[in-house]
């Protein structure tokens, strides 16, 4: 029976779940200080370092005007971008958690929701390792039934495939599980998988989420489980 069948919540990670821009940014930050362009990226810049290290380090190439990036051809800025992002993975992965903390009420509404039978599970475009990490180092890797990130698969989020194998990996179905996110890249996700978004309010683009049309905006994630219950029948 329909009613009976199983109900998944696929969570994004970097904004959605914790605030790790402060980590973010900072690892940015230090490959800008190796190169010898300082430190181009402030707390400011929180909603580009959601959108991931390549865009953070396109931002500093583009303040700085670096010769072998911004001051010259797009072309070299995507190839500054290339060469400095594994030194960039490699600096986080050492500080991942020095400031990133939880948003206030995540790990209570997954576990309401795992509480009330719903699945769980997390497609984020962090790189797996790094996220399976991260998870861990915060508590809460048990709560998911499945984790999938950059990596995972040869495409990522827009592209609606993580967020399918993510909802099969945790054992639900497509057609009865949402996407709680918090970035136009989310709205985009689920449009592609034909599923309901839910945008998270109090990250640093705070209301402006609702711009991107979700289906529902939380104000604090005391919120998710009754929003969920409202999208997913």
């Amino acid at each position: 029976m329909k009613g009976f069948a199983v109900r998944t919540v696929v969570f994004d990670l970097d904004g959605t779940l914790a605030d790790t821009s402060a980590d973010l940014l900072a690892a940015a930050n230090a490959c800008f200080t190796e190169l010898g362009l300082g430190a181009p990226l402030g707390p400011g810049d929180a909603p580009t370092a959601f959108a991931g290290g390549r865009a953070m380090l396109r931002l500093g190439f583009s303040r700085r005007g670096d010769s072998r990036a911004a001051a010259a051809t797009e072309a070299s800025l995507e190839a500054a971008v290339a060469a400095a992002f594994p030194r960039f993975l490699s600096v986080y992965a050492q500080g991942l958690d020095r400031h990133t903390r939880l948003y206030p009420g995540a790990r209570a509404a997954v576990e309401r929701l795992i509480a009330a039978g719903w699945r769980t599970a997390i497609c984020t475009n962090k790189p797996e390792d790094l996220a399976e990490e991260l998870l861990r180092r915060l508590g809460v890797r048990s709560l998911f039934g499945a984790l999938v990130g950059a990596g995972t698969l040869p495409v990522r989020k827009p592209d609606p495939a993580p967020y399918r194998l993510s909802v099969e990996r945790a054992g639900g179905q497509v057609g009865r599980s949402l996407l709680v996110g918090d970035t136009v890249t989310d709205r985009d996700t689920a449009r592609a998988a034909g599923v309901p978004v839910v945008l998270v309010g109090f990250g640093p683009e705070g209301a402006q989420v609702r711009r991107w049309q979700p289906d529902a905006t939380l104000a604090h994630f005391d919120e998710l489980p009754g929003v969920a219950e409202g999208l997913v029948s």
